[in-house]
């Protein structure tokens, strides 16, 4: 007997995988080719990202919070993970030499927390689930790539690899808070899977963004 809220998060993550060729650096990176000035950027790119996703993953507890709780449950881990993330993404900069002040962000790569800032304000909470936990799939295999790399190929420490080791281990919590708040949505019949869909569908877009405009850095 198959749980409905488990299975449509595997059929939604499964129909959302990106094309083995979306992501133009994580090859490189695996391949020890790219250069470390893409490394650099990856790094202030996502000191952009990090405390931008926080505060929208913390807008969406908040407005989940009265009719929605279980996905305010899941959202409130989110911005957690995010903290957790800011602080891991330290030691990774410093061992690209990332000079943040001298540097502008990319608009492709801005993109991704541009719409998930739209996914806190727009979104019904229990269609952002669904939605960014398909998302989460790829993003965890990506990290999972770019940690073994960042020590095989360009000899970084542990520390430095600790941002991509934290989002590429399973997290069997928020796999269950997910479930959770997809199953309350569905039981409730608040759930609107098209849309759902829809909005997996352009944060994988933006993602393939953010990773294409990295993968044509020359300088940080």
């Amino acid at each position: 007997m198959t749980h409905p809220a488990r299975d449509l998060l595997r059929r939604t993550t499964a129909a959302l995988a990106p094309a083995p060729r979306a992501n133009p650096l994580v090859p490189l990176i695996a391949a020890g080719t790219a250069p470390r000035a893409a490394l650099a950027a990856l790094a202030l790119e996502q000191s952009w990202v990090i405390p931008a996703d926080r505060r929208a993953f913390e807008h969406l507890a908040a407005r989940s919070e009265a009719a929605d709780p279980e996905a305010g449950a899941f959202f409130a881990a989110l911005a957690q993970g995010e903290e957790l993330a800011g602080e891991r993404l330290v030691a990774f900069a410093r061992a690209c030499g990332a000079q943040e002040a001298s540097y502008e962000p990319l608009p492709g790569a801005q993109a991704y927390p541009a719409y998930v800032a739209w996914l806190a304000l727009n979104a019904a909470p229990a269609d952002a689930v669904l939605a960014l936990t398909a998302n989460f799939s790829a993003w965890g295999g990506y990290c999972a790539t770019i940690a073994t790399a960042l020590r095989e190929r360009y000899g970084f420490t542990d520390e430095a690899c600790a941002f991509f080791d934290f989002f590429a281990e399973p997290s069997p919590d928020l796999d269950r808070l997910a479930e959770t708040a997809v199953g309350a949505a569905l039981d409730a019949g608040r759930l609107d899977e098209r849309r759902a869909h829809t909005y997996g569908r352009l944060l994988q877009q933006y993602e393939a963004s953010f990773w294409s405009a990295l993968s044509a850095t020359e300088s940080p």
